[in-house]
């Protein structure tokens, strides 16, 4: 009888070791998942204003974003399977229209 309380008191330490880890595991990493959306939430604070300052400085700035989205956007639906008839300037694509021209400016003069 004594062997068999032994042998269970040490599977029952055993496993308590493993749910120590376990919940040692748990705890590290929610840490380093709250450390890393810090990270994040800081690059995307200097992202932006970053984003701000080239905009005040550079008006143009704003006109190639423009421009880059409307590549990507074209890239994207002349690679898609499906066919699709969409005015262009519902898609950003009409980079001559005058009211992008006009809102840009109302932008920079912020």
């Amino acid at each position: 009888s004594f062997g068999k309380e032994y042998t269970a008191a040490v599977e029952a330490k055993q496993v308590a070791q493993q749910e120590a880890q376990r919940a040692a595991f748990v705890v590290e990493r929610a840490k380093q998942e709250r450390q890393q959306k810090i990270v994040q939430a800081e690059g995307e604070a200097e992202a932006a204003e970053m984003l701000g300052k080239a905009m005040g400085m550079n008006p143009g700035y704003l006109k190639l974003r423009k421009i880059r989205a409307a590549q990507s956007i074209s890239r994207m639906i002349a690679q898609s399977q499906n066919r699709v008839f969409l005015p262009g300037n519902s898609l950003m694509i009409n980079l001559q229209d005058p009211t992008f021209d006009d809102l840009s400016e109302k932008l920079t003069k912020k």
